[in-house]
């Protein structure tokens, strides 16, 4: 991999990761940009003691584009792009929007590939894998950030989910905080030892396993809350991304395509999903974190999705109305 640093007309960060002779990457960007005035606020809530973000600014982001107006496309034939090169691999760079910044943070894009029409599952194993070494790489920059606590890697990936651009890509959020889901998760793990590698022991043993490989398990949880949800665990204990060897991130470049081929394949129309790491906080309980995916999808059936309605928005209790081993033959099929 070739990693290439540079810097935005606005000041922002940009970095090229290329495959080993890949031609070099154009790193001037010739717009006229005003330097970025985002301003994301914190507010506590005291009655649940967690942070919410107040990203007034992001009301003017980008809204689903034609594609020849496409910002994450590269730089050509005279329009110039997000990207000021006229092809690349994979490419990162901060968010002209961020819902996180300055002291607050910092938001991140991730071009998964330089084609418009594509999508992660359609990736090649080589370049799915040349996405995960390049989210192992921001996930440890981010982590030296003064300030930063946490670094989430996600996808996006349909309208259905709230997309604002079509072309394949992911994020990444550098909190200034620990987030509620994995300060319960570890809140949990601390009071019970070893729950990780029970509940992995659990699932690769019971009805509900999706795929494996030599070093991963994808599986459906026994208490899923999503009409499709699959979590993709590695078999030895690790807290984050850039933890992995290079064995295992080509396994998961295998088995992270196989699941979300399979789950492309329950419809006839491409599944609409969110693509979720969760890793160890920077700072706090990394011995006791262990590093997965969960992908899910709110399609319940063709044409029909999942709201979080009254029980689910008002109280956080899921209520799911597919049966998860039903899912998981689905899928293994």
């Amino acid at each position: 991999m070739r990693r290439t640093p540079a810097r935005l007309a606005d000041g922002r960060e940009i970095v090229y990761f290329d495959h080993d002779g890949a031609p070099p990457r154009a790193t001037h960007d010739p717009r006229d940009l005003p330097p970025g005035s985002a301003a994301p606020q914190l507010r506590h809530d005291p009655l649940l003691d967690e942070w919410v973000t107040i990203a007034s600014h992001r009301q003017d982001r980008t809204h689903l584009p034609a594609a020849a107006d496409c910002p994450l496309c590269p730089s050509r034939g005279g329009r110039h792009s997000e990207v000021p090169a006229e092809d690349y691999d994979v490419v990162v760079f901060e968010n002209r929007f961020p819902a996180l910044a300055g002291d607050a943070g910092r938001c991140e894009v991730v071009c998964f590939t330089s084609d418009h029409d594509a999508s992660f599952a359609a990736l090649s194993p080589r370049q799915a894998r040349l996405v995960i070494d390049a989210l192992a790489d921001r996930t440890a920059e981010l982590s030296t950030v003064p300030g930063v606590e946490q670094v989430y890697c996600f996808e996006n990936r349909g309208e259905e989910i709230g997309v604002t651009l079509h072309h394949p890509h992911g994020q990444i959020y550098a909190y200034p905080f620990v987030t509620p889901r994995t300060a319960r998760m570890l809140s949990v793990a601390r009071a019970r030892p070893g729950l990780f590698a029970e509940v992995l022991a659990a699932e690769r043993a019971g009805p509900r396993v999706v795929a494996s490989t030599a070093h991963w398990t994808a599986f459906v949880p026994a208490a899923a809350r999503w009409p499709v949800e699959v979590h993709v665990f590695p078999h030895r204990q690790v807290p984050d991304l850039p933890a992995l060897s290079d064995e295992e991130r080509d396994d998961l470049a295998a088995i992270q395509l196989d699941v979300l081929r399979r789950m492309d394949g329950l419809y006839d129309t491409p599944l609409p999903y969110i693509a979720a790491w969760h890793q160890a906080p920077v700072r706090a309980d990394r011995e006791r974190a262990w590093l997965h995916l969960q992908v899910f999808s709110p399609r319940r059936a063709a044409g029909k999705l999942k709201y979080l309605a009254g029980t689910e928005a008002g109280m956080g209790a899921f209520s799911n109305d597919v049966l998860p081993e039903e899912t998981a033959r689905r899928l293994r099929s």
